[in-house]
């Protein structure tokens, strides 16, 4: 590995994470209102996903205020009330949409990365 290119990794995983992490955390509330820190570990344990609680709050704000998600406190059996957060019928529209459009992005990106294509100036 060549110096620097663990850098330009993580850079490059930084930017793809930003670009799908609201969406996946909009997936991660389908079938049941989640918690901020339960998010932050199904985020965790996808590896890839993993991000801070200084990412996730904001975002979760931004979805609140975008009235993709809404909120409630509920009491907690370990610890203080906890804020959970539940898709609405825009956040379900957001994610159905997402979810549509993304295998074609994935595999149009695949085949720019498995497929060697001649270069603009090449003869084909």
């Amino acid at each position: 590995m060549e110096p620097g290119d663990s850098t330009k990794q993580a850079r490059a995983a930084a930017q793809l994470r930003k670009g799908v992490l609201e969406y996946c955390v909009l997936a991660l509330m389908r079938d049941r209102p989640r918690y901020g820190v339960e998010l932050l570990h199904a985020l965790e344990e996808s590896g890839a996903l993993a991000t801070s609680q200084g990412t996730v709050y904001p975002l979760l704000s931004r979805l609140r205020r975008e009235n993709l998600v809404t909120t409630t406190w509920q009491e907690s059996a370990s610890g203080p009330p906890r804020r959970y957060y539940a898709l609405t019928a825009s956040g379900r529209a957001a994610l159905d949409e997402f979810s549509h459009v993304w295998p074609g992005f994935r595999d149009a990106v695949d085949t720019f990365l498995t497929v060697p294509h001649p270069s603009a100036g090449d003869p084909t």
